[in-house]
């Protein structure tokens, strides 16, 4: 059966073996929403929860193909949002109440247990810049990481990747700076946008939201300033002479529809769920 499609194209195990006791208003089909190839999100959820599995040296994503596939963190939650019967994985950061985050092993998806290690699911959020890096490029990463610029990624739901940074010191600079990548990471990348341009009247900068994948990419072939991948580099692009900062740590949320009674599901019942090995809402209750 071929992959069913939402929105637009874009083209470590955890745990236990437990199973969590389920109660659900779904019923029937579980309705698998998955991110696109490329996407940092799924690369890191894939891998996270052991449904990415080496075979002949090679990793494989098992992911099943039943899954509908989203090609962005709106795109899902709006789809998760719209069928009771549907699960999916955002960012930590972008969640809201138009959707309701699970909890893993018994832990609360929050911030303050993805930075005490007791919330495992989670991944960094990385920029990328090439060999050669622009005044302006420099001094918007130097801002990123800065007192200021740490403040607003934890401001915005995330874990500071350094929790001493020092005050910003603005640099003389001018020019534009083009930042490309990751959906996952553009709604906190818009903030320290808007907040690096208040205080640097000339430099532009834009976000260019895509993939992780694409960001790696744009940034070494030097299409972009600064790419953006919501997970670790893969071997390949630590080959591609790229410098990559980890600018905050950030959970992925498992997330269901607000009519949905599930409230807890162990990492085993997540990597079924994927895997296409339980499809029945039913099959996860006692």
């Amino acid at each position: 059966m071929k992959k069913k499609i939402v929105g637009i194209l874009a083209a470590a195990v955890i745990g236990t073996t437990a199973f969590a006791t389920v109660a659900s208003a779904a019923s029937g089909t579980i309705n698998v929403i998955s991110r696109e190839d490329g996407s940092g999100t799924r690369g890191a959820f894939i891998e996270l929860f052991g449904i990415q599995e080496e075979k002949d040296g090679e990793k494989i994503d098992m992911t099943t193909v039943d899954a509908s596939i989203t090609n962005s963190t709106s795109v899902m939650m709006t789809t998760v949002a719209g069928d009771e019967n549907a699960i999916g994985y955002i960012s930590l950061g972008s969640l809201n109440d138009t959707v309701k985050a699970v909890k893993i092993d018994g832990a609360e998806a929050t911030a303050e247990n993805v930075a005490n290690d007791t919330y495992k699911v989670s991944r960094p959020f990385n920029i990328v810049t090439g060999e050669k890096v622009s005044e302006a490029a420099q001094d918007f990463v130097n801002y990123i990481m800065s007192e200021e610029g740490q403040q607003i990624v934890e401001d915005n739901g995330y874990i500071k990747a350094d929790a001493e940074a020092k005050p910003y010191e603005a640099a003389d600079v001018e020019g534009k700076v083009v930042v490309a990548g990751s959906s996952s990471i553009s709604p906190v990348m818009e903030k320290l946008k808007e907040a690096y341009e208040a205080v640097n009247k000339n430099v532009t900068v834009e976000v260019q939201q895509s993939d992780s994948t694409t960001g790696v990419t744009s940034a070494a072939e030097g299409i972009c300033d600064i790419g953006m991948a919501s997970r670790e580099l893969k071997d390949e692009e630590t080959e591609m002479n790229l410098t990559a900062t980890v600018i905050a740590k950030d959970g992925i949320a498992v997330v269901v529809n607000n009519e949905n009674e599930v409230e807890d599901l162990t990492s085993d019942q997540v990597k079924a769920i994927f895997t296409g090995e339980t499809t029945e809402w039913e099959d996860l209750a006692e």
